[in-house]
């Protein structure tokens, strides 16, 4: 997408799927783009308007999503400016991230590892042929 200035806008996925509603699978794609670097502290976010044009969804969609971040207190809505990502997002959602995946996925991960008998060493050099004997 085109910034005002002309510049190009990180890019989301065109492609949405059935397993969750619309505005949080773009409000994920958001904070996916956060954690990754593409969007960082003060950028703005596109438009709703450009956002649902764009890849044909309801402004309301849009909208709803968005919202999502500011009562997560990532994005910041500037009256007659539009929605900035907010200082500390990233470092905020890290730590949300971080604390969900240990909560959520890393028992089933660890439960697997744990099942499969692998070591610590297996883990953190998976090439390596197995020394075990």
């Amino acid at each position: 997408m085109k910034r005002h200035d002309g510049s190009t806008e990180p890019m989301m996925e065109r492609e949405w799927n059935d397993s969750q509603p619309i505005y949080r699978q773009l409000r994920d794609r958001v904070v996916a783009m956060i954690l990754d670097g593409a969007l960082k502290e003060g950028d703005p976010l596109p438009s709703v308007r450009t956002v649902a044009a764009e890849y044909r969804i309801n402004p309301l969609t849009v909208l709803k999503g968005y919202q999502e971040l500011v009562d997560e207190q990532l994005v910041e809505t500037r009256r007659g400016r539009g929605m900035f990502i907010n200082a500390g997002a990233r470092a905020l959602l890290l730590k949300g991230e971080r604390q969900r995946f240990l909560a959520e996925e890393w028992p089933r991960i660890h439960a697997t590892i744990q099942r499969l008998g692998l070591s610590a060493d297996e883990l953190l050099n998976p090439l390596r042929p197995n020394r075990r004997r």
